[in-house]
C-alpha cells in the first residue's frame, strides 16, 4: 500500500527521495553467473519477513528483500545478514550427545539423539512424575512451530510446565490487555498507523530495535501525522518527533495519568464513546484528580506545559494512536503503566476505528503470535484459558484427547528456574531460548540446570553447549 504525499505537508524533497529507488551501485553488484531467486522469509524472528535467497550451482551466496506484505521490500540488519548462517564453518550441522558432564560434545545421528532424549524424559518422569519436565518455547518460533510446542508439551509430555521467553518480553502489555479487553491481543495493525493522525510511541527504541515497523512511522509522517515519543533517551526516532517527552525513568504512569488529566478537564473526553463501551469511568477520573501538570512535571522532570501539549495533540486529531514497548513494560508496576496508556486511548474514543487505536510493538516479531497459540503457561491455541472448562473442551475434542488428560495451567518461565534449582522440575526441553543469556541472574540459572544433573544429554545446534540435563533444540 502507498500513501500518495501531500505536497503542501509533506517535507521539501520526500517524493523524490521515496520514489527514486534503490538500484545499487555496480561496484556492490554480487553476480555470479547464472543464479536463482529462491523465495523464503528471514528465519530470525516470527515477523517473516519475505525475501529471495540468491543461490549458484547450490550455494547460498546472497538474499535480496521481496515485497511481501510486512516488509515491503525492506529487511533489518538481521535479515541482510541471515543467508551468512547457511554456509558458515561453525554451523552445526548434526546433533551433539554428551554421556556425562566432563565428557566432549561428539556428533550423533538424528536417530541416536532423538532416542536418548526420549529415554532420559520417560525416566524423569517415572521417578519424578510428569511435571517435572518442563519445556520452554521462544517468540523467534513461526506460529505453527509455536503450536506444536504447547501441544507437545501438554499432549505427549503431559505436562503443565510449559512457557516460553515472552515472560522477559511483553507480558506487562498482556495482562493489562487482559485487563481492559477481556483478551490478551493488540488492537490493531501496522496497517493502520499509516493513516492515523496523530502517533505516540512510548518506551521503544524503533529505529534500532524494530527497523521494520519505521517505515510505517515514516509513512504516517509523509501524510502529515504527528510524532510524540516518550523516553527517557534522545532516540534516533525521538530526534525526528514533534514533541520528545524526555521523563526521569520509571515515571511514565504518573505522565499517563496527568495527559489524561488536561483532557479530562478541557473537555476533551470523547463521552459517547465512553458512556457506550466502559465501565469503572469514575474511579479513573478519581485516580488521575491529583496527577496536574505541576505535579507530573516535577515527579517526571519535564515542564507542564509539554503535558498540556501531548493531551491536547493526542485528544484533538481525528485518528490517534498509541504504541508502546519494553520501556514502560519493563517495571515493577509495567501492568499499571500501559493501562495508563490504554486509559488515555479509551478515554479520547482513540479505539476500534481504522487509524486510532492502541497497540504493543513487540521484542521479537511473534512474541504475541506466539503465546496466542498455546506456548505460554496458562493459555491454549487461539487465546483461549486453560482454565475455562469451556475452552478446555473445545481444545481436549480437537486434539481427541480427554479433558481430565488436559494439564492445568503450569508456572512462568521466571518460575520454572527456582522449581528447577529446587528440584522440582529435573528435566527442561528449550526451543529458541537461551535463559543462560536472557534470565538476570545467571547463577540461579546455572545452579538450577546443574544441580540434578546425573544422566546423560543430548542437545542439537546450540553454539554454546548447555547443562548435562538440558535439551536445546534450534
Amino acid at each position: 500500500m502507498t500513501i500518495p504525499l501531500d505536497p503542501d505537508i509533506s517535507p521539501p524533497g520526500t517524493t523524490r527521495f521515496r520514489d527514486a529507488g534503490g538500484i545499487p551501485a555496480d561496484r556492490w553488484r554480487a553476480i555470479r553467473g547464472e543464479e536463482t531467486l529462491v523465495p523464503t522469509h528471514c528465519c530470525f524472528c516470527g515477523v517473516q519477513c519475505g525475501m529471495y535467497l540468491r543461490v549458484h550451482e547450490g550455494k547460498v551466496f546472497g538474499l535480496e528483500p521481496r515485497d511481501h506484505d510486512i516488509n515491503r521490500m525492506r529487511l533489518c540488519p538481521k535479515g541482510l545478514n541471515a543467508y551468512q548462517q547457511v554456509n558458515h564453518p561453525d554451523r552445526l550441522t548434526a546433533p551433539l550427545l554428551r554421556r556425562t558432564r566432563t565428557d566432549d560434545l561428539r556428533p550423533v545421528s538424528w536417530e541416536q539423539a532423538l532416542d536418548v532424549a526420549a529415554e532420559q524424559i520417560r525416566r524423569i518422569q517415572a521417578d519424578h512424575g510428569r511435571d517435572a519436565f518442563g519445556m520452554l518455547g521462544g517468540a523467534s518460533l513461526f506460529t505453527e512451530k509455536t503450536y506444536l510446542v504447547g501441544k507437545f508439551a501438554r499432549v505427549a509430555l503431559r505436562t503443565r510446565h510449559v512457557d516460553y521467553n515472552g515472560r522477559l518480553c511483553m507480558v506487562s502489555a498482556a495482562g493489562a490487555n487482559k485487563l481492559s479487553f477481556g483478551i490478551d491481543r493488540a488492537a490493531n495493525p501496522f496497517a493502520d498507523i499509516l493513516l492515523t493522525d496523530c502517533l505516540l510511541i512510548a518506551g521503544s527504541n524503533v529505529g534500532e530495535c524494530f527497523p521494520v515497523m519505521t517505515q510505517y512511522l515514516w509513512g504516517a509522517r509523509d501524510r502529515g501525522a504527528s510524532l510524540i515519543v516518550v523516553d527517557p533517551r534522545e532516540t534516533s526516532i525521538a530526534r525526528t518527533a514533534d514533541v520528545h517527552v524526555a521523563l526521569r525513568p520509571g515515571t511514565d504512569a504518573a505522565f499517563f495519568d496527568a495527559v489524561l488529566h488536561v483532557v479530562i478537564a478541557e473537555g476533551l473526553v470523547d463521552q459517547e464513546y465512553v458512556d457506550a463501551h466502559t465501565t469503572g469511568w469514575d474511579e479513573v477520573k478519581a485516580a488521575v484528580a491529583e496527577f496536574t501538570p505541576d505535579r507530573a512535571a516535577e515527579i517526571c522532570g519535564i515542564p507542564a506545559a509539554q503535558v498540556v501539549q501531548v493531551a491536547r495533540m493526542f485528544a484533538t486529531a481525528p485518528r490517534a494512536m498509541a504504541w508502546h514497548a519494553r520501556g514502560i513494560e519493563h517495571h515493577t508496576q509495567g501492568v499499571e503503566n500501559c493501562l495508563s496508556v490504554i486509559n488515555l486511548c479509551v478515554a479520547t474514543g482513540n479505539l476500534g476505528r481504522p487509524g486510532a487505536g492502541y497497540g504493543t510493538i513487540t521484542g521479537q516479531g511473534n512474541g504475541q503470535g506466539g503465546r496466542e497459540h498455546g506456548q505460554k503457561s496458562d493459555m491454549l491455541p487461539g487465546g483461549r484459558s486453560i482454565s475455562d472448562p469451556v475452552h478446555r473442551r473445545q481444545v481436549a475434542e480437537i486434539w481427541g484427547i480427554d479433558e481430565a488428560d488436559l494439564p492445568l495451567a503450569g508456572t512462568s518461565m521466571m518460575e520454572m528456574v527456582h522449581q528447577m534449582r529446587r528440584g522440582e522440575i529435573r528435566g527442561l526441553l528449550g526451543v529458541c531460548n537461551n535463559p543462560f543469556v536472557s534470565l538476570p541472574n545467571y547463577h540461579v540459572v546455572k545452579e538450577g540446570t546443574t544441580r540434578w544433573s546425573s544422566t546423560p544429554s543430548a542437545t542439537s545446534s546450540c553454539p554454546r553447549p548447555p547443562p548435562t540435563r538440558t535439551w536445546c533444540c534450534r
